[in-house]
């Protein structure tokens, strides 16, 4: 089997290994990084991780809290200019109708100023479920809301599937082309070779 084999093949695989996986990494607009999100609240940003300390003190979690218990939600401030203004923040059940917060509201920090920039909310989630947490800046009400959807006790197997079909899929399309570029230029000789006998 001939070992020539097209630059230009080669190099859009190589291409597809080292893209692909950013796509899954950035399936969220809002995420800087694994296990890290973002908040966009009118024009300030922050960052949102949260963290099971009884059962996983050395990680810290986004979107997804694989177990129930005693949890850590951390918001944390980018701009300083936040660090004056009042921010209230409170967690939901996601249940579709936020029509009365009262009713599904399971944590609740009234709105006050965070000096430090960073906001620790604490509760022990007891059954697994969805969630939101709301931050509303500049009083009670808000004059800027952002949500952040998480899970709790769910293991995310289909969203951690796609992010693995998101690179394998590329990947294996590169290599059909390589081998496609590869079967083509070994059936050129002979083909030649034909033509020259005929």
């Amino acid at each position: 089997m001939s070992c020539h084999i097209p630059i230009r093949a080669w190099m859009y695989c190589m291409f597809l290994l080292v893209a692909a996986p950013f796509p899954a990494l950035a399936q969220h607009g809002h995420e800087l990084a694994p296990d890290t999100c973002i908040l966009n609240v009118g024009p300030y940003k922050m960052y949102f991780h949260s963290y099971l300390p009884d059962t996983y003190y050395d990680r810290q979690f986004c979107e997804e809290l694989p177990g129930t218990g005693n949890a850590v939600l951390v918001f944390d401030y980018v701009e300083k200019e936040l660090r004056s203004l009042p921010v209230e923040v409170r967690i939901i059940t996601d249940t579709g109708s936020e029509d009365n917060l009262e009713s599904v509201t399971v944590a609740h920090l009234p709105s006050k100023t965070y000096p430090t920039g960073s906001i620790d909310v604490k509760y022990t989630f007891d059954k697994p479920g969805k969630f939101i947490g709301l931050v509303s800046v500049g009083g009670d009400g808000g004059e800027h809301v952002s949500r952040v959807s998480f899970s709790v006790g769910h293991t995310g197997a289909l969203s951690h599937l796609s992010h693995y079909i998101m690179v394998i899929v590329p990947v294996v399309v590169g290599l059909a082309v390589v081998l496609f570029f590869s079967f083509r230029d070994r059936r050129k000789p002979s083909e030649i070779t034909r033509v020259a006998g005929s």
